[in-house]
């Protein structure tokens, strides 16, 4: 099957994740769950949908390096995918996405979250596991502010994942390294920019994180993601990925820059089969500050815990709310766009006559019934021919 087909499979299924690889059974991600969805795949066959992927340009430098990121529209549906070489030849993991950006009420997440984007500097990080959520999450919050006010908003992301629309505010997204090198050299070029909000797709190396943090000190709203358990090991890891001698430095700086950290994981809920995040937040409270500033970060689930009057959030706590909430947000179905429909579906062209489109009457014309669909004459003539049976 082209690679269209396996997606609209895996679209059917309701996965999240599509991987093909050669003369390996094709695997979707259901509920969190990996399940075959199909024969095993000629390598071939794999082949010749990483080349057409890509293009000629484009495979020179895949077969160099072993791997390419990209993000496009593949039979109706948005994805992100990253190709790969491994031990049995080429390898595609697909990541099926919204076909639109939702806000934080489609997104199932608490309204309360809204207060990490009603500050106009300073830090925020939304961090979990590989597959959590961040992406869309992160979305969300700048859709929140696309419909509440005017900014100019860039974006770094590697992949570019979702295309956000200009309402109340200016987005300008740029894809890492399509149209800049680096993260660095994109978040260096964006401070000359005149933005409002940035937004970091990932804080991957020190020399990022650094520069991050000189943006949300200098009078920016930062949004940017990394990878965590917990918001006390996103803070951790935050801080630690710099030298022992700077590190004091880097911890004023964030306590004194930092709006809140939102870490989520993915939960299903039986009752209403549908996965939501399970959250935690940390926002940037006098104790949290403090906290920060003396590196005791193990203390940070303390204040998280003690801080509901802050508006923290506990992940025990958060449970509670979701077991509480009935409103669930359920994504609605996409509508697929095919580039080149089955052959199967195609009306046979010896029983079925178009009828032309008639232009609509004129007043005072006598009016006439318009057909604009594909008429099968011999169903007519059956039709007729039962109620003529059936007159006395």
């Amino acid at each position: 099957m082209p690679l269209r087909e396996w997606i609209q499979v895996a679209r059917k299924r309701g996965a999240s994740d599509l991987h093909l690889e050669s003369a390996a059974t094709p695997v979707a991600r259901v509920r969190g769950d990996l399940l075959a969805v199909g024969e095993i795949l000629a390598p071939p066959d794999v082949k010749a949908m990483t080349h057409e992927l890509l293009g000629p340009q484009a495979w020179e430098q895949f077969t160099q390096r072993g791997s390419a990121d990209l993000s496009l529209v593949v039979g109706g549906t948005r994805c992100r995918i990253n190709l790969y070489r491994t031990i049995r030849g080429y390898a595609i993991a697909i990541r099926l996405l919204s076909p639109s950006v939702n806000d934080l009420r489609a997104c199932n997440l608490h309204p309360d979250f809204r207060c990490l984007i009603n500050a106009h500097s300073g830090l925020v990080v939304v961090s979990g596991p590989t597959g959590s959520g961040k992406t869309t999450t992160l979305a969300a919050l700048l859709e929140e502010i696309n419909a509440s006010r005017a900014c100019n908003i860039i974006t770094l992301e590697s992949p570019l994942e979702y295309l956000f629309s200009n309402r109340r505010s200016f987005i300008r997204q740029r894809e890492i390294p399509t149209h800049s090198p680096s993260f660095e050299q994109g978040l260096i070029d964006s401070l000359r920019e005149n933005p409002d909000v940035l937004v970091v797709g990932e804080m991957r190396t020190p020399e990022a994180m650094r520069l991050t943090l000189n943006a949300a000190e200098t009078g920016h709203l930062v949004l940017a993601t990394m990878h965590s358990a917990t918001c006390a090991e996103a803070v951790t890891r935050l801080c630690m990925s710099f030298a022992p001698e700077i590190q004091g430095s880097v911890r004023a700086q964030l306590a004194d820059c930092l709006v809140g950290v939102l870490c989520q994981r993915l939960d299903f809920i039986e009752t209403h089969q549908l996965r939501v995040p399970r959250c935690e937040l940390l926002l940037a409270s006098q104790g949290a500050r403090g906290t920060i500033r003396s590196g005791n970060f193990g203390q940070l689930s303390n204040v998280i815990q003690s801080g509901g009057d802050d508006g923290m959030w506990s992940f025990d706590r958060y449970q509670r709310w979701m077991s509480q909430h009935k409103e669930w947000h359920r994504p609605s179905a996409a509508t697929a766009v095919v580039d080149d429909p089955p052959a199967a579906l195609a009306a046979p062209a010896t029983t079925a006559t178009p009828v032309k489109r008639t232009p609509l009457p004129t007043p005072g014309d006598n009016p006439e019934i318009v057909i604009d669909e594909e008429v099968d004459l011999s169903e007519i003539a059956a039709l007729a021919k039962r109620i003529e049976d059936r007159t006395p």
